[in-house]
């Protein structure tokens, strides 16, 4: 793919995570013709989870890699997102209602992380593995053991818990237990499915096309628990916790009968945190090491897709780097302040131990938003598309 790149001479890049955030950036930055050598702390890039929603938003990031037929291929197409609380649908999204034809994509988080990371090692970006990064100074990156650089830039893609950034974040109460099973049971196979009892019980179930070749279709089932429960629900064992995700929704029962082992499920925690300053000398932080939150929206993997682009943007942009970094802010700041403002709003509607407001989702918000034009704007809001990121980055205008 020919690089768009105007700006001043290549620079020497670290890249700091193997992530979503890290390997989309890695080839922008190599595509524009940087010298980009990305650092892993695993012996081995590997992904950590199970399966997300790409947004028209991050499709859209991922054409501009050419690797949208490659994600159209391993993930399942996603129409509509569905919730349902005491028999009623309390949420109802169709992609339909945007134009452009626009619906999303579930895939398994190591599908995805294949799709990059071959492109990565196609592109032949320099991969280092087993550096554990603890720090950076003066342009350096501070390993467990030795080091590296100097650098002219540091990208951070490490993620909410990243060696780079400050703390300061917010850990949320409620975390999620997510298991990678085949496709199974009489569930829509272009929708994102979930079920609620108040906010404090919620099942998901999620396609997520093949992860592996030669796989069928599988699904992504998630169940949220406050995370100071894991141990208690540990303790009580697999079986008491069947009986209460089947009690919340019998058709998962050809799902959970996969399920013969605590190791098939993996809990994952988090946190709400926004870098005020995500840039410092020759330093930006992108994707949760900036901005992380809850999942409710499935916006993390897509605004690091965003951030990864913008970087990009910004350092063909910009005469220095230190301009770069700062175009780079200026395209990002307002939809990621903008998404974080709704995240805290929304959370509490699906996670949370109150009763007031789920009775308010499912009683006024749930029927109020089936009606026009809350079915756009609701579309709009799931799929990123809130503050045109996209006509921002000059990939298009959303409506």
């Amino acid at each position: 793919m020919t690089s768009g790149r105007s700006g001043p001479g290549r620079f020497d890049i670290a890249v700091a995570g193997c992530g979503v955030a890290g390997l989309a950036v890695a080839l922008w930055l190599h595509r524009d013709g940087h010298r980009v050598t990305l650092f892993e702390r695993f012996a081995a890039p590997r992904p950590v989870g199970s399966g997300l929603l790409i947004q028209p938003t991050g499709r859209a990031i991922l054409r501009t890699l050419g690797l949208e037929a490659a994600l159209l291929a391993r993930g399942a197409r996603v129409d509509r997102l569905i919730g349902q609380a005491d028999g009623r649908v309390v949420l109802d999204v169709r992609y339909a209602a945007l134009r452009g034809g626009q619906h999303a994509v579930g895939i398994h988080r190591a599908a995805l992380f294949d799709i990059l990371h071959d492109a990565v090692r196609a592109d032949g970006i320099v991969v280092e593995t087993g550096r554990t990064v603890i720090g950076q100074e003066r342009a350096r990156l501070r390993f467990d053991r030795g080091g590296a650089g100097p650098f002219d830039l540091i990208v951070d893609a490490m993620g909410a818990r990243s060696p780079l950034a400050p703390d300061g974040g917010r850990a949320l109460d409620y975390g999620a237990l997510w298991a990678d099973l085949d496709w199974a049971g009489d569930f829509a196979p272009d929708a994102l499915a979930q079920r609620y009892r108040r906010a404090s019980q919620m099942a998901g179930i999620l396609p997520i096309g093949t992860p592996r070749a030669g796989a069928g279709p599988h699904a992504a089932l998630f169940w949220s628990l406050r995370a100071d429960a894991l141990a208690d629900w540990r303790a009580a064992g697999l079986a008491a916790w069947k009986r209460s995700v089947l009690a919340l929704w019998p058709a998962t029962a050809p799902l959970l009968d996969q399920i013969d082992d605590a190791d098939r499920l993996t809990f994952a925690r988090y946190a709400h945190r926004t870098l005020r300053q995500p840039v410092a000398a020759g330093l930006i932080h992108i994707g949760d090491a900036w901005h992380c939150t809850s999942p409710q929206l499935g916006q993390g993997a897509n605004m690091a897709l965003l951030d990864a682009y913008a970087l990009a943007l910004g350092l063909r942009r910009g005469r220095t780097i230190a301009d770069g970094l700062a175009e780079t802010v200026r395209l990002r700041r307002d939809q990621i302040g903008l998404y974080q403002a709704l995240s805290r709003l929304l959370t509490p509607l699906y996670q949370s131990d109150g009763v007031a407001i789920p009775w308010l989702r499912d009683r006024v918000m749930g029927p109020v938003s089936k009606c026009w034009p809350l079915t756009i704007a609701q579309a709009a809001l799931v799929g990123g598309m809130v503050g045109s990121p996209l006509s921002r980055l000059g990939l298009g205008v959303e409506r």
